[in-house]
């Protein structure tokens, strides 16, 4: 056998050979279209999805879409807009999704598929009647509680921050209170039961 090694130019060329191959292959992966096709109607296919997805997103975090079924028309809605969440001095009205809906996108995709058992509710009539809806109402809100104060009243304090209350304007005992929630790590819903909607019978008050 010959120990002849190949030379060279005859090294540069198998590469030169293999990149046109591969290339050729790039350009055209199929008999049909070329890649940089296949790849631009990816990206564009990506850039419709995902704009569609995220418009669809944003849609269920209106107001009107919250209260587009008559179990939250009829119950919690009515009792939201007597407070100053709803209407204030300075106009800045805090819809559902706002307490209820994460801003950032993991946690908001979280929310969204729990939520998607509320469709079931809403199929089978859950609490599709006053009653059937202050029977749950306890039940309902506990949930709710017990999931801001697991994230430390995420959704409150994209408004409300502890560092950025005032003491000259606040009364004494509020000012004492959130003085020492800090102090004592404690988060908003701890004191803040019933803020937007009415505290369900039964339900324990939380002394600050």
């Amino acid at each position: 056998m010959s120990d002849t090694k190949p030379s060279g130019d005859a090294t540069a060329a198998q590469g030169r050979g293999a990149f046109a191959r591969g290339w050729a292959v790039l350009r055209r992966p199929s008999s049909r279209y070329s890649l940089a096709s296949l790849v631009m109607v990816g990206f564009l296919s990506g850039i419709f999805f995902w704009g569609g997805f995220n418009t669809g997103m944003e849609a269920t975090n209106t107001l009107e879409f919250c209260t587009s079924c008559h179990e939250m028309r009829d119950t919690v809605y009515q009792e939201y807009k007597k407070t100053i969440h709803y209407s204030n001095r300075s106009g800045v009205r805090a819809v559902c999704s706002d307490c209820h809906v994460p801003k950032d996108w993991v946690h908001k995709m979280g929310r969204k598929i729990k939520a998607s058992g509320e469709i079931y509710g809403k199929i089978m009539g859950t609490i599709d009647t006053p009653e059937k809806f202050e029977a749950k109402r306890l039940e309902l809100a506990q949930h709710e509680w017990d999931r801001m104060k697991a994230s430390d009243s995420r959704e409150c304090r994209n408004c409300h921050t502890l560092e950025g209350m005032s003491k000259d304007t606040q009364t004494a005992t509020a000012w004492r209170r959130h003085k020492g929630a800090k102090e004592k790590g404690e988060t908003c819903i701890e004191c803040h039961k019933g803020i937007a909607h009415k505290d369900p019978s039964g339900a324990k008050k939380e002394e600050g």
